[in-house]
């Protein structure tokens, strides 16, 4: 997708803090953490969100929750994280691409709003 800010970070177009890629995947530091830790998973093909999954990309999905827990103990996040995925405006999804937050560094309460 020509607009899609995360579409263009996979592609290189836009600079990002790179923690993590590979041929599917891509996990960068969030411009505005709400943790001492907080990296995004993207897959690099454009899904809107989890509604968009469809049942060809169980695998790819499958592999994000894998990833994840790699690029926490690689950064040092360790075992207290929480992943996130927001799913619509309601929910507060502001980049319509289906991307995990990995929060940590510090306690994180519940609920978290």
């Amino acid at each position: 997708m020509t607009d899609c800010l995360f579409c263009k970070i996979a592609a290189g177009e836009i600079p990002a803090e790179i923690v993590f890629e590979d041929n599917d995947l891509m996990a960068f530091r969030d411009i505005a953490p709400v943790a001492p830790q907080h990296i995004l998973i993207i897959p690099k093909k454009h899904l809107d969100g989890p509604s968009s999954i469809t049942a060809g990309d169980e695998a790819l999905i499958g592999k994000m929750m894998r990833v994840a827990g790699e690029v926490a103990a690689a950064n040092g996040i360790g075992n207290a994280y929480r992943l996130v995925l927001s799913n619509g405006k309601d929910a507060g999804q502001l980049i319509f691409h289906i991307h995990m937050h990995i929060i940590g560094g510090r306690p994180l309460h519940w609920p978290p709003g």
